[in-house]
């Protein structure tokens, strides 16, 4: 079964008052999907497929919609969804280790973060 712990990565995002603006994230926001895009490595070297991981991470973004933008972790919007679930299908299109996904992203969303806009992983 999916080991990356998704329900409980977002839930626990609720619990902390988010400073991020809905396609801005925080550079803390940053790292920590940055290590939810290696462990997407880690699940898809393990085993899991990219529709079961992809379905999964719809499922949980459906889920928090119920909260308010300012209760997410990460995905405070549409176009954050988006930009996280681009990342993550680039880990099952576009095969590299863990660690070179988590680059990438990592490089990406800063830009983000500097330009206060959301260009694409």
């Amino acid at each position: 079964m999916m080991r990356c712990g998704f329900i409980p990565a977002f839930l626990l995002g609720l619990a902390a008052p988010m400073v991020a603006l809905a396609g801005t994230p925080s550079v803390s926001e940053c790292l920590e999907a940055s290590d939810f895009i290696a462990n997407a490595a880690q699940s898809r070297d393990n085993g899991v497929s990219r529709d079961a991981f992809m379905q999964r991470l719809n499922g949980d973004f459906a889920l928090i919609h119920d909260f308010p933008a300012s209760l997410r972790w990460f995905a405070h919007d549409e176009s954050d969804e988006r930009f996280l679930a681009r990342a993550a299908a680039d880990v099952f299109d576009a095969p590299a280790p863990p660690e070179t996904h988590r680059t990438q992203f990592l490089s990406a969303c800063f830009a983000r973060v500097q330009q206060g806009d959301s260009p694409s992983v």
